[in-house]
């Protein structure tokens, strides 16, 4: 039997960002896109843990299949940790990733600080359709944020961020080396043992 794990978004670049940490675990990969009618689960925690929990059982429920689901965030040094748990919905719910890059800038530069500082987080969870929790694993990636956006690869706030040791953005970056070091790789790789262990479904 197929060891088969339902990824819990429908954001590309996290699909394949997963898939490629992942790949090596031994299970086959599905993803939302295959589920139109599922809606999106709801995000009312109070950390990425709680809501990436909350996601891995709700998508799990709503498909019978074991489910995967991650929440993350930017956490700026300068404007006390925001926008923390909010980053996706950061300038509204239908706002790009461009809209809340410029919006984080903007917000950034009404401090009148030079601290630029700051850390992506990430949790990541398993659960299984009866609501079961199997596994959650963390990672953090501190770095500072630059003045402009830079680069064309990675998504969200990719741009803006420089991991701390290299003077590239996630977005510059090749994907070999962000998938190594990244907040949601370090929490994927621990995740990756889990799975690799995993044996019963």
């Amino acid at each position: 039997m197929s060891k088969s794990l339902l990824l819990g978004t429908r954001n590309p670049g996290k699909v394949k960002e997963i898939t490629e940490i992942l790949g090596d675990a031994g299970w086959s990969f599905r993803s939302l896109q295959e589920f139109t009618r599922v809606e999106p689960a709801e995000e009312n925690g109070n950390t990425y843990s709680e809501n990436a929990i909350a996601k891995a059982r709700f998508y799990a429920s709503a498909t019978g299949l074991l489910a995967l689901a991650d929440d993350s965030g930017l956490e700026v040094e300068s404007l006390g940790g925001a926008p923390g748990v909010f980053s996706a919905r950061y300038a509204g719910d239908n706002a790009t990733d461009a809209d809340r890059r410029e919006l984080l800038l903007s917000e950034l530069t009404k401090t009148g600080s030079q601290n630029r500082r700051a850390r992506f987080v990430a949790a990541v969870a398993i659960a299984r359709a009866d609501g079961e929790l199997l596994n959650v694993s963390e990672g953090i990636c501190e770095g500072t944020l630059t003045f402009a956006p830079r680069g064309n690869g990675g998504f969200g706030y990719d741009p803006l961020f420089v991991p701390n040791g290299y003077d590239q953005t996630f977005a510059e970056l090749p994907e070999n080396i962000k998938n190594r070091i990244s907040h949601r790789a370090r929490a994927l790789i621990k995740t990756n043992e889990f799975l690799s262990s995993l044996t019963l479904l």
